[in-house]
Formats: structure tokens, sequence, C-alpha cells
């Protein structure tokens, strides 16, 4: 018996009827998406009432076409979703699905209501895995390629780079060690080839319904090195923690602001009477937090600033204690270790005339530590 989900249209209010056939409008996304290829675009933005527009070297550019209808937008992109992401649309109203063009690209696909009409934003993924020297992170971050076991955290705001950053250090693991990998993403964002490692890659709602689920299983595996796309709930991270508390290294990333949020983030996310436990076992299990953005480059494009916290003795206390006011300090303590604060990221950034002195010193969180550093380059 056929269990795909069929396609069911959500009236978008006061719009006369869209219908086309699944090849009709597949290719009319196809030929969205083949103008944003050629253009350079990282994003297609479908929104109602709004012309066809995209992302391009971080600009939004609106292409020279009449408005798009919500119900045209929602016919165009249902047919690309895969069944569980049908599924997740005719019961949440939202979902994200993996879209793949022959001879094109792949595609990660958000569709979802906004103003009571459909609207999609569509990002083109890369077709290559990027080399962790080529992304202008410090060096120091291929530190995080070495350590045998315990929880690498990535946080940064949406659209910085987090994802990028960690192939890129999956990259680097599978080009140079025998290891199995097993990454967990939704969805797979870059596919990574077999070099020296065995990478596994399962993506949410294709071969597993959800982070939880998927996480219990990869263990049953034995991989030597963990990827978990995102920390999205409290059971995840619960079994994540456990994970690398047990011997293995795993990786995964966070919505956040800078080092002390990240951590935070997981402590907060569970129940006030769990907080306490949880904190004892991240303290046991973290080993590195990186956070980043993404700034104007000044020779176009965008440019990530970093800061890293190699977590010591005194970073566990801090989480033990529920004292993370004092994470910043804690990187200046263990610079020997590899941590780097974003402003010496940032003042490495407008040294090496990759960034402006004034877009520096808008994202640096302690501008006082900034001037000094600029002050001092000026005087080397």
């Amino acid at each position: 018996m056929d269990e795909t989900p069929k396609i069911e249209l959500v009236r978008d209010p006061d719009e006369r009827d869209v219908r086309l056939t699944d090849s009709q409008a597949t290719a009319r996304l196809d030929r969205w998406l083949a103008t944003l290829v050629e253009r350079g675009g990282s994003d297609l933005l479908l929104v109602h009432g709004t012309p066809l527009s995209m992302r391009v070297k971080g600009e939004i550019v609106a292409l020279d076409s009449r408005p798009l209808r919500g119900q045209e937008i929602e016919s165009a992109v249902l047919p690309s979703l895969t069944s569980n992401g049908l599924k997740l649309y005719r019961e949440m109203q939202i979902a994200d699905s993996s879209y793949r063009i022959p001879n094109l690209g792949r595609f990660r696909i958000n569709l979802h209501r906004e103003r009571g009409h459909a609207a999609a934003a569509i990002r083109a993924l890369p077709t290559t895995v990027p080399l962790l020297r080529d992304l202008r992170l410090p060096a120091a971050m291929e530190s995080l390629t070495r350590l045998p076991r315990g929880l690498v955290l990535i946080g940064g705001p949406a659209g910085s780079g987090k994802t990028t950053t960690l192939s890129a250090l999956v990259h680097e693991i599978n080009r140079r060690e025998p290891r199995h990998i097993l990454t967990i993403e939704d969805p797979i964002e870059y596919e990574h080839q077999n070099i020296r490692s065995v990478v596994e890659q399962v993506e949410i709602g294709a071969d597993a319904p959800d982070f939880p689920t998927a996480l219990r299983a990869a263990l049953r595996q034995a991989p030597d090195i963990l990827v978990v796309g995102e920390m999205r709930d409290p059971e995840t991270m619960r079994i994540a923690v456990s994970a690398a508390e047990t011997g293995h290294l795993v990786f995964s990333t966070l919505h956040t602001t800078d080092v002390a949020s990240t951590i935070s983030r997981i402590c907060d996310s569970f129940p006030v009477e769990r907080q306490n436990t949880i904190r004892q076992e991240l303290a046991m299990a973290l080993v590195a937090v990186e956070t980043q953005i993404l700034l104007p480059s000044k020779t176009g494009g965008r440019v990530p600033a970093a800061e890293l916290l190699m977590v010591g003795y005194g970073a566990k206390q801090h989480i033990r204690r529920n004292a993370l006011q004092h994470m910043h300090q804690e990187i200046t303590m263990t610079k020997k270790s590899g941590s780097f604060s974003l402003e010496e990221s940032l003042a490495d950034l407008v040294a090496h005339g990759h960034i402006d002195r004034e877009d520096a010193l808008l994202y640096a969180l302690h501008p006082d530590d900034l001037e000094a550093l600029l002050r001092t380059q000026r005087f080397r």
C-alpha cells in the first residue's frame, strides 16, 4: 500500500486557486534554483507579495519579477519535500527538507507560514567540504580535531557558519586518521566521502525520525566520533553529554552568542530540579567551546571571527558552581592550551586586512580589550 502523504494545498485567503502538476511545480522551482546558482547566491527567499529574492554575498537582491503569491509558493515547493517533510507541513505548517537537482546541486528547504501565507527559505548547499585552513579561522582550531574524547560545542547565531566549521573539522579528521565517524543532521548539508575514515551520515526525516532516536542508535554502532548537527532538546543534550563522558568525541552546535551562553543554554534547557545534575555531568564531559560570527569582508562576502575556550580545571569548577560570568577570564588563563578571545580573532582579521577596524569594534564583546589589542598592533 502506498503510504506516501498526498499533497494538500493550504488555502491562502483571498487568492485564486493555483493547481500545478508535480512536474510543472518542480520545473518552476528548479528554474528558480538554477537562477540562484547562476548568480552565485546562497539563499532563495520566497515570500508572499514580494518578488523572487536571493542573498548574494550577504546582501538581499530582489529579481525583476512580479510579486509571488503564497499559494503559488506552496504549490511549487511541496513536491520537492520528502514524505516526512510533507507530513510535518500538513501537521505543523512548517517543514525542513533536503532537495537534489541532478547536475545543479543540493538544497536545504524550509517551508513555513507567515502572515497567513506560505513562504520558503531555500539554501544552496555546498558541493565540496571546505578545508579548515581556508576558513580563515585561528590556527588553534585545528587542535579540536586531535582531542581523544569529550564534548566540543560550536556556538553562534543562525547563519554564522557553524555547520561549515563543523564539517571542516570532520573533514580534517577524515583526511588524517582511520576513524569511524557518524553524523546526525537535519538535513545533511555537506556530503563527506570516505578518505581515511569511514563516515556515515544519518539524515533526520529520511534515515531516522528525530535526533534522540538517531543518537541512541548511533551509540550501538560504536563510532569513534559523533557529530550531532544541532542540540535542539534536553533528551538529545543528555545523550550527547553521556556519550562524551563514556569515551566518545562528540561535536555539536547551538544557537548562542558566546562561550558562557553556549554552556548556559544546555543547563537552562532542563527542569530546575535537574540543572545541578546536568552541570556536574557537563563539567565532566565538556572539553572545548567555540563560538563564531560572520562579518563583512573588505574583499566582498563574509569572514568568520571566533573565540575558543579549551575547558580546564577552572572552567569546570565555574560550570559546577554556575558561575559562568568568569568564562571570559578563563579564556585568558588558558591561552597556552589554545584558547583565544573574540577580540584577538577580530584584531588578527584587522591586521591582515580582512575586515575594517570599525566593523571589528561593532562586533566585539569587549571593545576596550579590542582597542588595546589594536593599539599594540600599531607598534609592532
